[in-house]
């Protein structure tokens, strides 16, 4: 049986089980006490259930039980499940302008702006709303790593430090950036990153800190980090099957839209409390952690700069897509006024912070037709 049938089999079952029983599925390839499943997840699908007054309900499969990180696009878009966590990294061909974006946050500075950026780009662009729909599916919400850095089994200072280490990377410009330095870059699911170090497949990994404490728990394993900034990872938390969406009262779609500010704005100060957390458990462990080498930061600014000049380009060119310079401007002007947004606002305060995107973004979307055209 070919995957697009065993796909539409599932599918079927699974669009059979949810009229029957009122609950539908969510896939989430994160572990259960990563911050995308434990706090993104989980209380979102609890409040959705609450606040539709129980017409809508999910059940989270974890871990990529019900399908890994690869097929999530497919599955959320063939029904296989109404609600899934997708990282345009992992599908690039069919995502090329979400992949675009996530290059770009090799760049960041800022998760909370590089987030609700993405998020409101996503939601109002109608060249990315048609992305998404063009697989049967609709782009909720999404997020932002905090920035990532070096997580290895051997210590990484200046560029000559990297030549030959195998190290995991997620998207093009991390890849790009890996190879630059004469290191190989290894594209594997993250679920994988934790086993390849421990064998010796993978010698390190780009990370943010809070992977060491919460899901992967990589401080049980790595021996080296350096903190050399090196942009983030961005992703759709929320994506979801069209026709379910469809099919959702009117009074249900907007009950949904109006939790969805609250639910991303948690998980980035999630993120934000988690990296502190993690740092300070990483040295009770005793992982070295070294600084930035000023040679190496001087290599990263070159090519972070060289890689934002060309790369509407070489995106429309590798991608086979038109010219792309449209969604890297509209996308760093999204950024510049997130930046400005936030600027007062306490990190800490996810309340705070979940009015502002709800304001900003959802309030504006009109739950009779988002996501219908």
């Amino acid at each position: 049986m070919t995957k697009n049938l065993l796909l539409a089999s599932a599918a079927a079952i699974s669009l059979s089980a949810a009229a029957s029983a009122d609950t539908y599925q969510a896939t989430n390839w994160m572990a259960p006490s990563h911050i995308l499943n434990e706090i993104a997840y989980a209380p979102f699908v609890k409040a959705i259930a609450e606040g539709t007054n129980g017409d809508v309900e999910f059940e989270v499969y974890s871990s990529g039980s019900l399908v890994p990180a690869p097929t999530t696009l497919q599955a959320v878009g063939d029904g296989v499940a109404q609600l899934g966590i997708v990282a345009a990294s992992y599908t690039p061909s069919e995502l090329p302008l979400s992949g675009m974006i996530n290059d770009m946050a090799f760049t960041a500075t800022d998760e909370f702006a590089n987030a609700f950026a993405l998020t409101e780009i996503a939601v109002t662009n109608p060249r990315l709303v048609q992305e998404y729909g063009d697989h049967n599916t609709i782009f909720l919400g999404g997020y932002s790593t905090p920035i990532y850095n070096f997580m290895c089994m051997k210590p990484v200072s200046d560029p000559a430090s990297v030549e030959g280490l195998k190290v995991r990377t997620a998207g093009t410009a991390q890849n790009q950036w890996i190879a630059s330095l004469g290191a190989i870059p290894v594209a594997v699911p993250m679920t994988d990153t934790y086993s390849g170090l421990e064998r010796g497949s993978i010698d390190c990994t780009l990370s943010d800190p809070t992977n060491l404490e919460k899901g992967y728990k990589f401080w049980e394993v790595v021996k080296y980090i350096n903190t050399l900034p090196q942009g983030a990872s961005m992703g759709a938390t929320y994506v979801l099957n069209k026709d379910f969406w469809s099919g959702l009262s009117t009074e249900d779609r907007r009950k949904i839209l109006d939790l969805t500010g609250p639910a991303l704005a948690a998980a980035q100060v999630a993120y934000h409390q988690g990296v502190e957390s993690a740092m300070a458990g990483a040295r009770e462990r005793g992982i070295e952690i070294t600084e930035a080498d000023p040679a190496m930061a001087a290599r990263l600014g070159e090519f972070q700069a060289k890689m934002i000049g060309g790369l509407a380009a070489e995106t429309a060119k590798v991608r086979g897509i038109d010219d792309p310079s449209d969604i890297v401007a509209e996308y760093q002007k999204l950024v510049e006024k997130w930046h400005g947004l936030l600027a007062d606002v306490d990190r800490n305060d996810a309340e705070t912070v979940g009015k502002l995107v709800n304001d900003e973004i959802y309030a504006k979307l009109d739950a009779e037709t988002f996501g219908l055209n």
